[in-house]
C-alpha cells in the first residue's frame, strides 16, 4: 500500500488529502482569508505559512506523519508534456522568482518539496498547467512577438478525460474530446486521440469567467494602457484576477449571481448569459480544430453544477456533439493517481528531472 500526501493550493485556499493507494482517507480544505495572506508580497512567500497550516491541519487530527510520495499540483513552468516529473533544484528557483509567472499553483512544488525532505519521501508535481500538447500551427497568433501559449486545467481536464473514456468503455487515445473546465478560471481544450492540441489561455484569452476578463478588444486595451490612469499591475488585475463577473457585477460566485437572477436583476441575467454564450463560442472554435469531428463534450468545474448555465451552453452547441456534465473537479484523485502509477514505476513516470 502507498501512501500518498497531495496537496493542490488556491488562490484562498490550501486543499490536500492522504490517500492509500485510491483510498481517499483524509481530505482538508484551509481557507485563507485577505488579512491573513495580505502581508506577504509575492505568492512565493506564503509556502512557509502554508505548510505550516497543513502540518498543524495533520497533526490536530492525530495524522500519522508517514508518507511514501507527495503529489503538489503543478505551477508555472516552461512548457511540458502531460505526466509526472520530479521536484528538484531548478523547478524551485523558477517558482520561488516566478520566472513563468505568479500563480498559487506555483506553491504545489515548494510545499511538496519541503515535506518531503522532512518526511524522506519523493516529491512530484503532476500535471501542471502549462502542459503543451498543442499543435505548430495552434502557437501562432497574429504577431510573432505574441505566440499562443497553452495554460488551462491540464490536470483536470486530463482526469475527467480518463474518467469518461472509462464509463464509454474506450480508450482516451481512441476519442475526440472538447473538455470545458468551468470555474474562476475557465479553459476549453479539444483533446484528439489523447492528446489536447489546442486551449484557450485560462489566464490571458478565451471565455471571460468569474474572475478573468479573457480576450479584450486589444486597441482599447493599448490606449488604456497608456493613458496615464492605472499602472501595470492595476492594468494586469482588471485582466486577471478583478475581471470578468467581478467586473462586470462585484461578485466572483456564481451562485450569488444566481441568486440575484432569481429576484430579477436583468444585469446580472445578461452578463451571466454572456459568459455562457462565450464558453460555446470557444467549444465552436474547437469543433472546428476536430474538423467536425468529436465524440462528446465535456463540461467541468465547479460551475458546472449549475443547471441553468450548463442549459444555456448545451443549448448552444448540443447538435455538435452529446454534451455530458461531470461538475466540480477531482484534482485530488487525480494527483494522487500519479503517485501511485509513479511508486509503481507506471506509465505516468514520465520524467525524472526537470531541465531548463
Amino acid at each position: 500500500m502507498n501512501r500518498i500526501l497531495v496537496i493542490n493550493p488556491g488562490s484562498t485556499s490550501t486543499k490536500f488529502a492522504i490517500y492509500h493507494d485510491e483510498e481517499n482517507v483524509f481530505e482538508k480544505t484551509l481557507r485563507h482569508s485577505g488579512e491573513e495572506l495580505k502581508d506577504f508580497p509575492t505568492v512565493a512567500s506564503q509556502y512557509e505559512f502554508r505548510k505550516e497550516t497543513i502540518l498543524n491541519s495533520l497533526k490536530e487530527n492525530n495524522v500519522e506523519l508517514r508518507f511514501d510520495i507527495i503529489v503538489g499540483r503543478g505551477g508555472l513552468l516552461h512548457p511540458l508534456q502531460s505526466g509526472a516529473i520530479e521536484v528538484n533544484e531548478l523547478m524551485k528557483s523558477e517558482l520561488l522568482v516566478a520566472k513563468w509567472g505568479e500563480h498559487a499553483c506555483n506553491l504545489g512544488a515548494l510545499i511538496a518539496d519541503n515535506l518531503a525532505k522532512a518526511f524522506n519521501c519523493r516529491a512530484i508535481v503532476a500535471d501542471p498547467v502549462v502542459v503543451d500538447e498543442m499543435t505548430d500551427v495552434a502557437h501562432i497568433s497574429g504577431h510573432p512577438t505574441f505566440p499562443r501559449k497553452s495554460i488551462f486545467h491540464a490536470l483536470n481536464q486530463k482526469a475527467i478525460a480518463r474518467k469518461y473514456s472509462k464509463d464509454c468503455g474506450k480508450a482516451y487515445e481512441d476519442l475526440n474530446l472538447i473538455i470545458a473546465h468551468i470555474g474562476g478560471g475557465v479553459s476549453v481544450a479539444a483533446h484528439c486521440k489523447g492528446k489536447a492540441i489546442d486551449a484557450n489561455n485560462a489566464l490571458s484569452y478565451g471565455a471571460f469567467s468569474p474572475e478573468r476578463s479573457g480576450t479584450m478588444p486589444s486597441t482599447e486595451l493599448v490606449k488604456l494602457c497608456f493613458s496615464g490612469k492605472h499602472t501595470e499591475h492595476e492594468i494586469q488585475r482588471m485582466l486577471c484576477g478583478k475581471g470578468g463577473l467581478i467586473a462586470h457585477l462585484n461578485s466572483n460566485d456564481a451562485r450569488e449571481v444566481e441568486a440575484r437572477i432569481a429576484q430579477g436583476d436583468k444585469h446580472a441575467e445578461l452578463v451571466y448569459h454572456a459568459m455562457a454564450y462565450n464558453i460555446a463560442k470557444e467549444i465552436g472554435a474547437m469543433m472546428a480544430v476536430l474538423k467536425g469531428e468529436c465524440d462528446a463534450i465535456l463540461l467541468t468545474g465547479g460551475i458546472a453544477y449549475s443547471k441553468p448555465f450548463t442549459q444555456y451552453i448545451i443549448d448552444m452547441v448540443g447538435k455538435l456533439a452529446p454534451v455530458k456534465i461531470y461538475a466540480g473537479e477531482d484534482e485530488l484523485g487525480a494527483l494522487a493517481a500519479y503517485g501511485i502509477s509513479v511508486m509503481n514505476g507506471g506509465s505516468c513516470d514520465t520524467y525524472t528531472e526537470y531541465k531548463a
